[in-house]
């Protein structure tokens, strides 16, 4: 697999994402396609501080960045699948729904953001955001400080 240097997708119009999530997500107009990236983007932002905020709204087309940045960040930390439920209580949508949207909206914005700063902005939020990003979502081993490290055999 070849790593990316930065962001797949530079100098994307607002135009051009709108019509990419519409096609990707396969919703009916540019209306739902809209309001789709509205309510995802005001959601992330709701979520997302400090120099990832800052360098994701740097990526995105303007009108995009506006969304994300026009929230103020609450102090609650919600899970990947905590985000869902919350987005779709405030959209009224189904989870099953709302998850589909989640995951047209972030899918394109990592790409647009490329692999570091998703890594970062993934790193940063509670487990489960990795999935609506469209990445493997790795946990890390848990170690016990009392679990013993295995010992070389002896030679005989």
């Amino acid at each position: 697999m070849k790593p990316q240097a930065g962001p797949v997708t530079e100098g994307m119009t607002y135009d051009q994402l709108v019509e990419r999530v519409r096609y990707d997500g396969a919703y009916p107009t540019r209306e739902r396609a809209e309001a789709v990236i509205h309510a995802v983007l005001s959601a992330l932002g709701r979520r997302l501080t400090g120099e990832e905020r800052v360098d994701l709204a740097a990526v995105l087309p303007t009108e995009a960045a506006r969304v994300l940045t026009a929230q103020i960040p609450e102090s609650a930390q919600l899970t990947g699948w905590e985000f869902v439920k919350d987005l779709a209580s405030r959209t009224g949508g189904t989870a099953a729904t709302t998850r589909w949207d989640t995951g047209t909206v972030l899918a394109l914005v990592a790409r647009l953001a490329g692999e570091d700063l998703i890594s970062r902005i993934i790193d940063r939020l509670p487990p489960g955001y990795a999935l609506l990003f469209g990445r493997a979502e790795l946990t890390r081993p848990t170690v016990s400080p009392t679990a013993r490290t295995p010992q070389p055999a002896q030679a005989a």
